[in-house]
């Protein structure tokens, strides 16, 4: 059966066992991808938490190129770096100075310790990376679900975070309302609409791109829209944008670098634009 058939079935159901069959969908690109580009530097050290930890990529010796962190999903309660090496294995083929983060978990985090993470491994990249090639001054965010999450947590807590580009997948950003599961990081129903990033992210200056997927559930295609919204009423006109066909919450960022192209084109089309 063919990915997007495979896919197709899913449809838009969340949960560990279709987390495992969109891994086993793309375990071979992945090695492939690991074949490819080696780790340049594990277990950076941005933070005095064991989590706080990132990896870089870079597949050929570079000076003065684009920087592009990778911040996984998960829940807030799961996930790991090494499952977003795709994506910043992918940046590194494309000329770029890839990396990849872990950031604190429930029950350890609690909101916004995500997004001070994010902050924090931006700050690391800004006084780090030009060792490794990279422009501090020229840090893109890529993350997906819990990690779009993080960036955008980051935004609100830091408008002024000095950053070159956002690439926001499948994130929530306060258009909907609390989900139970997401209460024991957000805290009570009556805190989370301020807790929630939305203006940070309608009314930020700094380029985004935004997608979703055409299976992701309700609430994430709904915060997608609400985000548009937001924007083109804040703005004038809507940011780069994608509806992913034929993928969902989890093959969103697990393809990335695999044999379906558009939605990798089309973010490193968006950063080399910059």
């Amino acid at each position: 059966m063919q990915a997007a058939d495979a896919i197709r079935a899913m449809s838009h159901e969340l949960g560990p066992q279709v987390v495992e069959a969109c891994r086993a969908l793309y375990a071979a690109d992945h090695a492939a991808l690991a074949g490819c580009v080696p780790v340049l530097a594990s277990d950076c050290v941005y933070g005095s938490h064991e989590r706080q930890r990132l990896d870089l990529y870079r597949i050929a010796p570079a000076d003065d190129v684009p920087v592009v962190l990778f911040v996984h999903g998960g829940g807030f309660r799961v996930g790991d770096k090494a499952g977003g090496a795709n994506v910043a294995r992918t940046m590194a083929q494309a000329g770029f100075l890839g990396a990849a983060m872990n950031y604190r978990l429930l029950p350890d985090a609690r909101w916004p310790q995500g997004g001070e993470d994010v902050v924090a491994a931006v700050e690391w990249l800004r006084a780090h990376a030009a060792a490794h090639g990279g422009n501090p001054m020229r840090i893109v965010l890529i993350g997906t679900s819990a990690g779009a999450v993080h960036i955008a947590t980051a935004l609100k807590l830091r408008p002024d975070l000095p950053l070159a580009a956002v690439v926001l997948l499948s994130g929530l950003y306060g258009h909907t309302p609390l989900d139970a599961r997401d209460e024991p990081y957000y805290g009570p129903d009556a805190d989370y609409p301020h807790r929630m990033p939305r203006e940070a992210v309608a009314q930020t200056t700094i380029p985004l791109f935004v997608a979703c997927a055409q299976y992701d559930p309700p609430r994430f295609q709904a915060e997608f829209l609400g985000l548009m919204q937001d924007r083109l009423h804040e703005h004038g006109t809507m940011p780069a944008g994608v509806i992913a066909p034929g993928h969902n919450h989890y093959s969103l960022a697990m393809h990335i670098g695999g044999e379906d192209g558009r939605l990798t084109d089309a973010i490193v089309g968006f950063i080399r634009s910059l």
